[in-house]
């Protein structure tokens, strides 16, 4: 079987070894447009930062490395430009020479990437503007860095990749601003919890301009003004990572199915409408597992996976793909952020009843030097309590709590299902109960009735007005409130009688919890937690 691949990065280099490995008989042959095959697109941001030091480190293959270990033949900065589906053939240009070249094929493999997105304004062709998705644009940007001549830089785009660039800018001393035309930074992640991170961005020196739409760029031979709908912003570089289009141009009037974005449409095999045709990566457009609508996971940890289901049913395996659940997880200055599944407007959006809660918990043990808090909002459908989504943020073990909720995911978990697992625990790792576990019994107890809360967006709305706030924490914490020492509390308040509608607040919420649960043992009726306390809402409440 005559095997050609159009693309060569992690999902085009995937297929290629696995394909090999399945069946050593087939001939495999890369076509890519890139110098380069097989680079950590994912680590480029951390080599901006230093993290990584070496450019070899960012390659994780060479064309001749990648031949003599897998058998794969590897044709670099060789442009496929058609496709004759009724021939079954590819056209391609040598872009040295010139020269194009046919290549027959039995089954074709699309794996052709995506690039950025460059806004139709003035200026993008200015120099110190940079993109982040080759090696050679991380090395472009750290060389602007280390010069020392870069004192401010605006990215644009608040994404994971976009704030990967800042962290790492940030981290060499240079001031970053980042500006983003959606209402928030981070998609993937609820308003509470996006607006909590813009918070902790603008408390540790990165700004955030949320609903701030990029206009152009100024400046003589280099970039020196960013202009906005807001304001021009000064700026020694610009970072642009507003996105990335699908690198499938050349399959126009081809027939091949293609979605609004442009990505090929596949199926659980990975075969697009032509079943000699399959497709993998940043150019495919895969399912959603949990609702099963079609989505795009422009991810290199979806494009392996995909290019292995690819292989393996080239191979003549009988395999399918599940498809993703939104899983992504992102370093910022002192702090980690990961989400997985559907936000609660998501959830509603594909036809749930969503719950949700927001909790405050230890990390690992409290007493374990470098022990901190992690914040988890857990979702679950109200009546079948079939786990949703999490979004998880903390300096420790963020990616753990996504990972088993991942699981959850993928097993069609419920709540119940998920209550009292066995998950790792020693002191320098994890709570005796797990963070993930903790969130899940008290989302339990919310939708038990046992728990009664304002979340921070309904508190955020207004839902407590006419409550009087009383401070549960270990110490007065929040100015202006009564305070009331839980450890005092064994009978009814004095003051306050038992149908007062009363809006308790702790720090992370668990003292407020205790407190409420004394308070309806003596008769109270109308108590409320603010989920997160003040750690994730603040003390002005």
């Amino acid at each position: 079987m005559n095997v050609i691949i159009i693309g060569g990065v992690a999902a085009g280099t995937k297929i290629a070894a696995k394909l090999k490995r399945e069946d050593s008989s087939c001939q495999v042959r890369i076509l890519t447009k890139s110098r380069d095959i097989s680079y950590a697109g994912c680590g480029l941001p951390y080599y901006v930062g230093h993290v990584i030091e070496e450019k070899e480190e960012l390659i994780v293959n060479t064309p001749q490395k990648f031949t003599a270990l897998t058998g794969a033949a590897v044709e670099t900065e060789t442009e496929v430009v058609s496709i004759d589906r009724q021939a079954k053939t590819v056209t391609a240009v040598d872009l040295n020479s010139g020269e194009r070249k046919s290549y027959a094929y039995d089954k074709l493999v699309i794996a052709s990437g995506a690039r950025p997105f460059v806004p139709p304004v003035e200026g993008t062709g200015l120099k110190n503007v940079f993109y982040m998705r080759t090696p050679e644009d991380a090395y472009a940007l750290r060389d602007a860095a280390d010069s020392g001549e870069m004192k401010r830089a605006v990215v644009v785009g608040g994404g994971f990749i976009g704030l990967e660039v800042a962290e790492n800018l940030f981290a060499r001393g240079v001031r970053v601003s980042v500006i983003d035309m959606a209402d928030h930074i981070l998609p993937g992640f609820d308003p509470e919890v996006q607006e909590y991170v813009e918070n902790h961005l603008a408390d540790q020196g990165i700004m955030c301009f949320t609903g701030t739409r990029f206009e152009g760029l100024e400046g003589t031979e280099k970039v020196e003004k960013v202009l906005t709908s807001r304001k021009a912003m000064k700026a020694d570089a610009v970072v642009l990572a507003i996105g990335i289009r699908a690198n499938t141009e050349f399959l126009e009037g081809t027939g091949i199915e293609m979605m609004p974005n442009h990505t090929i449409k596949t199926d659980g095999n990975m075969r697009t409408n032509d079943p000699d045709i399959y497709a993998a990566g940043d150019c495919a457009c895969v399912t959603n597992a949990v609702t099963g609508a079609s989505q795009w996971s422009p991810m290199g940890s979806s494009a392996n996976i995909e290019g292995r289901i690819a292989a393996m049913h080239l191979a003549g395996k009988d395999v399918s793909y599940r498809g993703v659940v939104g899983t992504g997880v992102c370093r910022l200055p002192g702090l980690d952020a990961g989400h997985t599944g559907l936000t609660e407007a998501q959830a509603r959006e594909a036809g749930y009843d969503p719950e949700s809660v927001t909790v405050v918990v230890d990390d690992k043990a409290h007493y374990y030097p470098g022990a901190g808090d992690m914040i988890i909002k857990l979702i679950a459908d109200r009546e079948s309590r079939k786990l949703l989504g999490v979004q998880a943020l903390g300096k420790n073990a963020v990616d753990k709590v996504v990972d088993v909720a991942v699981t959850g995911l993928y097993l069609n978990a419920t709540l119940d299902q998920l209550a009292d697992m066995d998950l790792a625990y020693a002191p320098p790792f994890s709570t005796a109960i797990h963070p993930f576990v903790n969130a899940v019994y008290i989302l339990k107890n919310k939708l038990e009735g046992a728990f009664d809360t304002f979340t921070p967006t309904e508190f955020g709305a207004g839902a407590a007005k006419g409550y009087q706030v009383i401070d549960a924490s270990i110490n007065p914490t929040v100015e202006g409130a009564p305070y009331v020492d839980l450890t005092q509390v064994n009978g009814p308040l004095p003051g306050y009688a038992a149908d007062a509608r009363l809006l308790l607040v702790c720090a992370k919420g668990k003292r407020a919890y205790l407190l409420q649960n004394r308070l309806k043992a003596f008769g109270y009726t109308n108590t409320k937690v603010l989920e997160g306390g003040t750690t994730f809402n603040g003390t002005e409440i």
